[in-house]
């Protein structure tokens, strides 16, 4: 298993140990955690779910018009090189 997906099935586990059961995809640049967020999480159970999502690269929160709630988190599985950061556009 590639090292994104050693970190995505950590952060996946910490999500269901909170009571938030959580499943791991691998894809061609990276390795994303999903969970279903249930209607109402006390802020020290909020608190918590943040610090696992925050081992990722990139993280948020979905919802829907009929208040469905996806937490999602993204690890990548190459690490972009300095001046390929933020795209062409932002090269120097």
């Amino acid at each position: 298993m590639p090292a994104s997906g050693v970190r995505a099935a950590a952060i996946a586990a910490r999500l269901s140990d909170l009571g938030l059961p959580a499943r791991v995809e691998e894809h061609d640049l990276h390795t994303s955690v999903e969970a279903a967020v249930p209607k109402s999480l006390s802020a020290d159970l909020w608190r918590e779910v943040l610090e696992a999502v925050a081992e990722a690269d990139r993280f948020g929160l979905l919802a829907t018009s009929l208040n469905d709630r996806t937490l999602w988190a993204v690890v990548r599985k190459a690490v972009p090189a300095t001046g390929d950061v933020g795209g062409p556009s932002h090269q120097r």
